[in-house]
């Protein structure tokens, strides 16, 4: 229990707040930092920092253009000829499989599989969407698809 109260902070790790207002002494004396007159100096002074002193802000002089969708999902494409390229390691394919092949870097909101490209053989694919050609040549060639929600 001793050894509790010798705690202290590592020497020069803990530094003493800035005490202004408190005489000529300090050095922050008078008018505390903060100069003479003007918006800055008064009590009470808390200005955005986008104010531009009454000129028009930047943020309303630039046009504004399109919109932001923040419900969008932004899916990873996947064409059908690149898992036939991949399908010699075997016809079951999933996410890990792509990634690790360097198919696809980064999944973002999932993978979806795109129809460009001819299956030969039947594959057992699991991806998060399907374009409706990709899930037609799939099923036709006798594989089987797997949507990850």
């Amino acid at each position: 229990m001793d050894e509790l109260r010798k705690l202290q902070p590592a020497a020069g790790s803990r530094k003493k707040p800035k005490r202004v207002g408190r005489g000529p002494g300090s050095g922050h004396g008078k008018t505390s930092c903060k100069g003479h007159k003007g918006q800055r100096s008064r009590s009470g002074a808390n200005i955005a920092p986008s104010f531009e002193g009454g000129q028009m802000p930047l943020n309303r002089r630039l046009p504004k253009r399109g919109f932001h969708n923040p419900t969008r999902r932004q899916m990873t494409a996947l064409n059908l000829d690149d898992l036939m390229r991949m399908a010699a390691g075997g016809l079951e394919m999933d996410l890990s499989q792509w990634m690790e092949a360097g198919r696809i870097r980064k999944a973002k909101d999932g993978v979806k599989v795109l129809g460009r490209g001819e299956v030969s053989a039947p594959l057992s694919i699991r991806a998060h969407g399907f374009s409706a050609g990709a899930r037609k040549k799939i099923l036709d060639a006798g594989g089987k698809i797997e949507e990850i929600t």
